[in-house]
């Protein structure tokens, strides 16, 4: 799982390099928020063909699902390299690599919790690790392929990369058990629930703020401090090396003082890297360190919601309710890059990127609100009890 995600989740969280060269170069004349589109498409098919894809591997072998997903994920990118449009990059390196990435990173989440009973949490943080790293090493790499190749050659060096190291992970891909098929693939009566709908506000807001740091920060040590285009990939990687230990640690920290408060305390820190740091940042110094900050409690913003719901819920009503989720992690990638670009080109005019930093900072405190709710609520409901 873990060498999996390095792959696809590091693909993904390493797109602030290519949006920087898109932008900077290769597409200069055409909108940031049209560039962010496919950064966002990628998050977007990736968490909504995520419902597909948990339905395969309840069907076949997760190792034939893998072999799928390193076959569309790959063949996408080495199809992007030959596009000369921004739309083109939108169909493959955005939508065509998220539906192949869905089969790649579904089973790669789900199938470490089947071989943990107590440490479940630090067992599903130590595998999104992967994606970290990645995201670490091929900002570096893909920046060094770009300089050097071409931004074409990158993606597909990259592409053939996935392909080749999807289907040689896929053999330890085994489930520990059979999986019942579910009776729905969508548990919409979970929507009555008033607990459910604060975490599932709370998770559309979390996923909205997200990738907004991973891909603007980048080109803003760039464009507002000045920096060589050499530390769009530095701020990226030093982004994913800080998600290297927070995945572990919090995850850790989940299993003792429980997942829904981890969650809490990492959108609340998320909330003061962007806002508190990033928002008034003049030097590079206090970027890198909003950077790193936010790296480290970033991994754990949607990688303990499927946690904290199996708490809530149960494990059996799990399968189905991620569906929910899955399309929660949608709504905010929709509303998050392009909405942020657009405030960047129309108010910001490419350059000022004080609105596209409060809109990021707001969608963390309003999570924060909604989860802090929910945890009210929770401890009326033992008080009460009690």
């Amino acid at each position: 799982s873990f060498l999996v995600l390095m792959v696809a989740v590091g693909t993904v969280n390493s797109y602030g390099v290519y949006m920087q060269e898109y932008e900077l170069n290769v597409f200069s004349t055409t909108p940031a928020s049209t560039l962010s589109w496919i950064g966002c498409l990628q998050f977007a098919t990736l968490s909504l063909f995520g419902i597909a894809a948990g339905v395969l591997v309840e069907r076949i072998d997760p190792r034939a699902v893998i072999v799928l997903g390193s076959v569309v994920s790959g063949g996408a990118l080495m199809v992007a390299s030959a596009c000369k449009t921004p739309l083109g990059l939108l169909l493959t390196q955005g939508l065509l690599f998220g539906v192949g990435a869905s089969f790649l990173v579904t089973p790669a989440v789900s199938l470490p919790s089947q071989w943990m009973d107590r440490y479940r949490a630090l067992a599903t943080g130590i595998a999104v690790t992967g994606g970290s790293i990645g995201g670490m090493w091929m900002s570096f790499a893909s920046k060094a392929m770009i300089e050097r190749l071409g931004w074409q050659w990158s993606l597909r060096i990259t592409g053939l990369m996935t392909l080749v190291a999807g289907c040689a992970f896929s053999p330890l891909m085994a489930r520990r058990v059979e999986v019942h098929r579910r009776d729905r693939i969508i548990d919409f009566s979970a929507m009555r629930n008033v607990r459910f709908l604060l975490l599932f506000g709370a998770s559309v807001f979390n996923s909205g703020g997200y990738f907004l740091p991973y891909y603007f920060q980048p080109p803003y040590a760039v464009v507002v401090l000045g920096r060589d285009s050499v530390w769009g990939a530095d701020i990226s990687s030093i982004m994913n090396a800080g998600g290297i230990a927070g995945r572990i640690l919090i995850g850790l920290m989940a299993d003792y003082i429980g997942p829904l408060n981890s969650l809490l305390a990492s959108i609340v820190v998320s909330a003061i890297a962007v806002l508190a740091m990033w928002l008034p940042c003049k030097s590079i110094g206090l970027l890198v360190a909003s950077a790193l900050l936010y790296g480290f409690v970033s991994g754990s913003l949607v990688s303990l919601v499927p946690v904290v719901t199996a708490n809530l819920f149960g494990i059996k009503r799990l399968p189905s309710i991620l569906g929910l989720l899955f399309i929660s992690y949608t709504i905010g990638a929709m509303i998050s890059s392009p909405v942020g670009g657009k405030l960047l080109d129309d108010y910001g005019h490419g350059t000022d990127y004080t609105w596209l930093i409060v809109y990021g900072g707001l969608f963390f405190v309003i999570s924060a609100v909604l989860l802090i709710a929910l945890r009210v609520s929770l401890s009326f409901s033992i008080l009460h009890k009690v």
